[in-house]
């Protein structure tokens, strides 16, 4: 039998008068047989002051260890066997309470961060790291800026703890959301920088007082503009600065949707009084474009197939031109068309459309919504040339 000194020697962390390893059914007196990496490994899991871990893991207390009481392989054998088991059900108790877990990046590879977690390492993909990294250093590539991270230490949530698969997975972003979201609210306005682009929206990194990027918020296409969009990547491209505003937030989801149009006054509010000034240039006749009426004001190049293309849309019964007027100067050549999103009047909604100097208002009776206008819209411009 080994003393203790020579057993264990400069890496016990006990201290006869305060040493609270309840899940040991050892006597101090017994210790000296005990391997010191279980000492070591004990004293890891918060049951001994040592290590830096979250104030939330002190509450995971690992399983017990039996002592071992030879140095042969088969006992090491053994006692990695029962680390790793221990860690493991560690690392289950992780992701079922969703502590947050301070671990040390000991590497990486092609697509993430590898994570020691006492005797493991887990994987942290790439997509899963928070913003704030490649905001920080937007020039560098994800694998540079994953090498500058090597050796520090990063607070992460477990998110997968197979041990049959040996699957251990991280989320950096997972942990940043306990810590951010609830420094969101509805209504507050960001600064925010665009991450990727997609055909449904923007993906936006959310600027916090402290200048960095924690968290995500989604963009739809629909908020991005009040004017129709064919394609996002028109308006919008990775790395462009927006100020954006948050109009929903799903703490359970983690998710929080921006808009950016609900920062700008809405075109579609304008009416012809507000396009046209008050000069007497307004003309009052109108024009129906159902299929008995006459025209006394000549559409707008294109807006003619344009009506009989919506007259051909369920729900839609009448589109008639109510007024016409000419602006001082010209906005655009093109032929922009807009939907009012002013109260409709019985089952009329109003349309602008102007070209030139030229803008007339159209009346539109339907039992469609103004989301269902919307839709019947875009359906007509993508057959119209």
């Amino acid at each position: 039998m080994l003393s203790l000194s020579s057993r264990i020697g400069s890496n016990t962390c006990l201290d006869a008068s305060s040493c609270t390893h309840s899940s040991l059914s050892l006597s101090l007196s017994s210790l000296v047989c005990v391997n010191p990496l279980i000492i070591e490994r004990i004293c890891q899991r918060n049951l001994c002051p040592v290590g830096k871990f979250s104030t939330n893991a002190a509450k995971i207390t690992p399983t017990t260890v039996n002592p071992i009481l030879d140095d042969s392989s088969d006992s090491n054998n053994r006692q990695s066997q029962s680390r790793s088991s221990a860690d493991w059900k560690a690392a289950r108790a992780y992701k079922a309470s969703g502590f947050i877990y301070e671990g040390k990046i000991q590497g990486f590879n092609g697509g993430g961060l590898l994570v020691r977690f006492f005797s493991l390492v887990g994987f942290l993909p790439f997509p899963q790291m928070s913003p704030s990294h490649s905001c920080k250093e937007p020039q560098k590539s994800i694998h540079e800026i994953a090498k500058g991270l090597t050796g520090s230490i990063i607070s992460v949530k477990v998110i997968q703890a197979n041990e049959e698969m040996k699957k251990l997975v991280f989320s950096e972003k997972d942990a940043v959301w306990n810590k951010y979201s609830s420094r969101v609210n509805v209504e507050d306005i960001f600064v925010g920088r665009v991450g990727s682009v997609e055909d449904y929206g923007a993906f936006i990194h959310l600027r916090f007082p402290d200048g960095l990027y924690h968290l995500t918020g989604l963009a739809h296409v629909s908020e991005v503009s009040w004017d129709l969009i064919q394609d996002i990547r028109d308006i919008l491209n990775e790395g462009d600065e927006v100020r954006v505003k948050v109009i929903k937030i799903d703490r359970e989801k983690s998710r929080i949707t921006l808009s950016i149009k609900q920062l700008e006054e809405d075109p579609l509010l304008e009416t012809l009084e507000k396009v046209i000034p008050q000069d007497g240039s307004v003309i009052s006749d109108s024009s129906s474009m159902s299929s008995s009426n006459s025209n006394t004001i000549e559409p707008l190049p294109g807006l003619g197939a344009i009506f009989e293309e919506l007259l051909q849309e369920d729900g839609i019964d009448d589109v008639r031109i109510t007024r016409q007027g000419f602006e001082k100067r010209v906005v655009s050549q093109d032929l922009q068309l807009w939907l009012s999103n002013a109260p409709p009047s019985g089952k009329k909604f109003t349309l602008l459309a102007r070209a030139g100097r030229q803008v007339q208002e159209i009346q539109l009776s339907t039992f469609l919504d103004q989301e269902g206008i919307k839709k019947a819209l875009q359906r007509v411009l993508e057959r119209v040339p």
